[in-house]
């Protein structure tokens, strides 16, 4: 599958590899979430952030790409990081040793204290294509993340309900990539203003393999 004229490969995990830069995307970890709410007095069990960094780990390992860029909302909030226990924050440190790590700001963790280990930066232009946190309606070749969409499709009578990535000829919105971080239907009206007038598609994530199908079939379901 190209996308302005790259080849790209979305996962099964919800990251998006590009082998011609040799990066791996990933979108809204919302790690700490669980320790977040857990301070509102929301009981989550609290394995988030592990979850959601052994996830990112078994991508790395399988692409063993270059660099790994995070599109914001990597923390759910800017105390995040100091909640992280010793044995997160190793796997992380870990991690960032093989391979380079470039965090984009999000609206949860719009500024990541400094030793988060890699780059940090506000967006960032990878060839001709934009990299943010949030998409902008307008924008040529962007790839974004922050609406965390999901797409519903009736199959034999049931309706299944999964994370996807929206992809069309201007833009790709990435699928949350966190364990507790839930979605937006596409068929939402903050979805509208991207689209507009641009034929995309949705690829739902199975639990065994990816699914593409044309935008119309997923609206309004």
């Amino acid at each position: 599958m190209l996308f302005a004229g790259v080849e790209i490969y979305p996962c099964l995990s919800g990251a998006l590899y590009m082998p011609a830069h040799d990066v791996l995307l990933v979108a809204d970890l919302h790690l700490e979430k669980g320790s977040s709410r857990a301070h509102k007095g929301i009981l989550l069990l609290p394995y988030d952030t592990r979850t959601g960094l052994l996830m990112l780990e078994a991508a790395i390992s399988k692409w063993t790409p270059k660099q790994v860029i995070l599109l914001g909302d990597s923390f759910h909030d800017l105390a995040g990081p100091e909640r992280m226990v010793a044995e997160d924050r190793t796997l992380l440190e870990k991690m960032a040793a093989r391979t380079e790590f470039v965090w984009l700001s999000g609206n949860h963790d719009p500024a990541l204290p400094l030793y988060i280990p890699g780059e940090h930066a506000a967006m960032l232009m990878l060839g001709e294509t934009t990299l943010r946190h949030e998409p902008k309606p307008g924008a040529h070749h962007e790839i974004a993340g922050h609406l965390h969409p999901v797409a519903a499709v009736r199959q034999r009578g049931r309706r299944l309900r999964t994370k996807c990535f929206l992809i069309s000829a201007s833009r790709i919105i990435l699928p949350a990539f966190g364990a507790y971080t839930g979605g937006l239907d596409v068929s939402h009206p903050a979805f509208r203003p991207l689209f507009a007038g641009d034929a995309f598609r949705a690829i739902m994530i199975g639990r065994s393999a990816l699914h593409i199908l044309p935008g119309c079939a997923v609206l309004g379901r």
